[in-house]
């Protein structure tokens, strides 16, 4: 194919296709190539031109192409060894995506082109595949990132103060019927003022995103006729998946971003930075398995044919390789600078803290992380888990991040479905999990709380099923965790009994209300503030259908109402949401102590009671003195005092009601074995026996005479 065009020698820096105004520079990393093409092809994805990079400097191929402009469609070929053994899997038969591609025109069609190696031959990945799977590839676009922002603020809320909202783009929208057809499913339909207004009056000040960047639906998902709905699958780390937006890929994100700012709600990215969508030595040659196979990921050392995966995936990105971690805080610094995002939820994150010795709190992604200037600003959360023997790393992220505490969800479900046993973790996940994350100067904030996310049950199937019910992913319902720690109230699934109607929806108060009465952040999976289910489906990776979008035409008003209290009564007391742990003593001036535990007598907890294993109840006061500090003014502040009680048990437990600090009695703020279940005007004395109902959750107030009005 003819070389046409000009090109230039252009610069090894920045990396990918960066268009300056009059051409655009292309620069690919390849430590072992021994050349590289830059494919250029028109908009009906044909190829029209070869260019050779011409200029190799610091293991960067690069070339100028001074005609080219926004818009232009191109892909890499990369000559180098075919060698799996050595491991080096070069094939410029395979049209390559660039790893700091802005954006892709076009999906992947699934082939066995796009296999750099025969397929069914006797030595598999051995022999080369030389098919062009060009047709079959998504192209790569060069892109203007210009953008009028206008006055984008960041809303910069306190983590003491932030409520996170999990949610997936596509499912957000595509049954909501007051969004425009066109927008369903997308960066415009998520921000449209329907949904926005729906996040404002839930109180939410975060949205959690399932991955948007680019990903691919895995062939064996195809052929069921299903796709990668939750996109952990991702093949490039710096465009948009196309399936959420339409013309204009940048645009319409920062368009959501702006909006969502405007409202006063950050975004968080749900990002895969452990693995790709290229699989195993079995897997595709998409792009980076044939850019430098031997650089992007970690390989069995002495046998190089083969893929530590550490991610139950196939593959493992190679952190420690100083360009696979540029490409990655290079992504992670566009999303915020250019993007405009607020922080990142890292999918699998152990083993991005991979040395060559396991789990390092202290490996070069983390400290690169920790000390740079803009990323270290923004909210970073980890999944502190994978799929390696030493992969389970609660706890051990450096300070500055958040984790979420799968101990956590555990405990509240272990507990609400009646085990014995759990009042002491439970007493500890409830205020902030200082055992797990006390140390280095680590706040309350450091534990993620969550109930349900989206990986598992919904909150109303939680109370519905014991046993996952995943048929209709195609894999003969093995699939997903069997570890649910759930109760079905009585009866599997739907019933049209009343009893178990009730206790069902009292069941999911009690989880709720624990949830935004604990120390940490909380994490509402979205949907469950109207009691969306998934028909008992704990794993609806592939379900981009009705099974995994909310219904916005099936709400709950009263779970709603319920939620959007829980998150008032939040916002509206710090001592519901301390910036400090907890230190069980009084602080100077205080009558009381930050918190005492106290016995369904009134008396304060022992050592003995904690240990009391048929003991499913657990009560607590929560002193309001000098509970926090303002995050703008600085000063310190003062709160009501709470008394809440929580009984997993099946009778009815009174409990003697302490005296207050001021006056004779407590105000009931929330009952859930009531409906509805907040209430107003209700007084009890001190002194008096409360009666907490079986199953069922109780706040108490005593408000503080000086406290300072919010």
């Amino acid at each position: 194919m003819p070389n046409r065009r000009r090109i230039w020698s252009g610069s090894p820096y920045p990396l990918g296709a960066s268009w300056d105004g009059n051409g655009v520079n292309f620069a690919l990393f390849s430590a072992h190539a021994e050349k590289v093409e830059l494919c250029l092809f028109d908009h009906h994805g044909r190829e029209t031109e070869r260019v050779e990079l011409p200029e190799y400097t610091d293991e960067v191929w690069h070339g100028y192409l001074p005609d080219a402009r926004p818009g232009l469609l191109y892909g890499y070929r990369v000559h180098g060894p075919y060698d799996p053994v050595a491991g080096h899997r070069f094939n410029p038969h395979k049209l390559l995506i660039d790893p700091y591609a802005k954006a892709l025109s076009g999906t992947l069609d699934w082939s066995d082109t796009h296999f750099g190696f025969k397929l069914g031959s006797p030595r598999q990945d051995l022999v080369m595949d030389k098919r062009d799977n060009a047709r079959h590839m998504p192209k790569c676009r060069v892109i203007d990132t210009a953008f009028t922002w206008g006055d984008d603020r960041r809303p910069n809320v306190p983590w003491s103060e932030t409520v996170i909202y999990e949610l997936h783009v596509r499912g957000a929208t595509m049954r909501h019927p007051a969004v425009p057809a066109p927008y369903r499913g997308t960066f415009l339909g998520l921000s449209h003022p329907a949904v926005l207004d729906h996040m404002v009056k839930l109180g939410v000040t975060a949205v959690e995103l399932l991955p948007v960047h680019a990903i691919v639906d895995e062939g064996h998902l195809i052929d069921k006729g299903l796709r990668n709905y939750w996109g952990y699958n991702t093949i490039a780390y710096f465009a948009a998946d196309p399936r959420y937006y339409g013309a204009n890929p940048l645009g319409d994100f920062k368009t959501m971003v702006a909006r969502l700012h405007e409202a006063g709600i950050e975004v968080i990215l749900d990002v895969v930075y452990n693995h790709t969508a290229e699989g195993n030595h079995l897997g595709p040659t998409l792009s980076y398995k044939g850019i430098d196979n031997l650089s992007y990921y970690r390989l069995v050392q002495g046998q190089e044919r083969w893929y530590e995966n550490y991610s139950g995936c196939g593959n493992t990105l190679k952190l420690s390789h100083p360009r696979v971690l540029q490409l990655v805080m290079d992504s992670l610094r566009y999303w915020v600078e250019e993007m405009h995002v607020d922080g990142f939820r890292f999918d699998l994150a152990a083993s991005l803290g991979r040395e060559k010795v396991g789990f390092d709190g202290g490996s070069g992604f983390l400290d690169a992380v920790r000390q740079d200037p803009v990323l270290s600003r923004t909210k970073l959360i980890a999944e502190p888990w994978d799929i390696g023997g030493d992969g389970y790393c609660l706890g051990a992220f450096p300070p500055g991040w958040s984790e979420w505490n799968g101990r956590y969800r555990d405990t509240v479900r272990k507990f609400w479905r009646g085990e014995g046993g759990q009042i002491g973790d439970l007493a500890s996940r409830l205020t902030g999990s200082s055992d797990i994350f006390g140390w280095g100067g680590r706040r309350p904030w450091a534990s993620m709380n969550f109930v349900t996310c989206h990986d598992g049950f919904t909150m109303a199937d939680l109370v519905s099923y014991e046993r996952k019910h995943n048929d209709a992913n195609g894999e003969q319902n093995r699939d997903g965790t069997d570890a649910n720690y759930s109760w079905n109230c009585g009866y599997e699934g739907p019933t049209p009994n009343r009893h178990i109607h009730a206790l069902r929806r009292q069941q999911m108060r009690n989880m709720l209300a624990t949830l935004f009465l604990s120390q940490g952040v909380p994490m509402l999976l979205a949907g469950d503030e109207f009691a969306r289910s998934q028909g008992g489906n704990n794993n609806a990776y592939c379900q981009d259908n009705e099974t995994g979008w909310i219904d916005w035409n099936n709400v709950d008003e009263e779970t709603l109402a319920f939620v959007q209290a829980l998150i008032r009564l939040r916002r509206d007391h710090p001592v519901l949401r301390r910036p400090r742990f907890y230190k069980g003593s009084r602080m100077p001036g205080s009558a009381i102590k930050d918190i005492t535990w106290v016995t369904p007598e009134g008396r304060e907890m022992m050592d003995v009671d904690w240990t009391l294993p048929y003991t499913r109840s657990l009560g607590f006061l929560l002193g309001g003195e000098s509970c926090a500090r303002d995050s703008r003014s600085g000063r310190e502040e003062t709160d009501d005092t709470f008394m809440i009680m929580l009984n997993a048990y099946t009778e009815i437990i009174f409990y003697t009601l302490p005296p207050p600090l001021l006056g004779k009695t407590w105000e009931v703020v929330v009952d859930t074995a009531r409906t509805p279940p907040l209430i107003t005007g209700e007084v009890c004395e001190a002194g008096s026996r409360f009666p907490l109902k079986p199953h069922s959750l109780a706040v108490l107030r005593h408000p503080h005479g000086s406290r300072k009005a919010r």
